[in-house]
């Protein structure tokens, strides 16, 4: 009888080449994912909320005093979106306002500038002011300033969405 020794091949288990597959997968998806968001943010966000802090901070207590003062008038804006037109109502004391003659709105994304408006928006009588405008969809800031002759006389800030058309 004659006995063949069978030689084994050794298991292969988990080798160190093994790990640096699995480290160069993990941190390849890790920056990958980095990059992608940070182009994303580069593209979308303009970066600047205030010119100089400096001054705005200067400027804070003005503000918060002409808030307050515009709130004590009793006057209140309601903006009111639908396809093609934006509507802002004016009341004092829940009767429709008179005395202001004309409604600016900055109308413009919460993250990005280049789709920015200022326009004037054209009164229709009972405190009502429009605009006929196609705003694309999604999140708005409107920021409005009625006025009286020169003098501001009502200012608000309103976030909405706007909705699109449907097709």
């Amino acid at each position: 009888m004659s006995t063949a020794t069978k030689q084994r091949s050794p298991k292969r288990g988990f080798t160190g080449w093994h790990m640096v597959a699995v480290m160069s997968l993990f941190f390849g998806t890790v920056i990958s994912v980095n990059l992608v968001m940070a182009w994303n943010a580069s593209r979308s966000w303009s970066g600047l909320v205030v010119e100089n802090t400096y001054v705005a901070s200067q400027q804070f207590n003005g503000k918060v005093a002409e808030g307050r003062a515009f709130q004590a008038s009793g006057i209140k804006g309601r903006l009111t979106t639908e396809p093609g037109a934006i509507r802002y109502v004016l009341t004092r004391n829940g009767e429709p306002e008179q005395k202001i003659d004309k409604v600016i709105a900055v109308l413009k994304r919460p993250v990005e500038e280049h789709e920015d408006l200022r326009v004037e928006l054209h009164p229709r009588g009972e405190g009502a002011f429009v605009l006929a405008e196609e705003l694309k969809p999604g999140q708005w800031i409107a920021a409005m300033m009625a006025m009286a002759g020169d003098a501001v006389v009502h200012r608000q800030t309103i976030r909405f969405i706007a909705e699109g058309r449907d097709k």
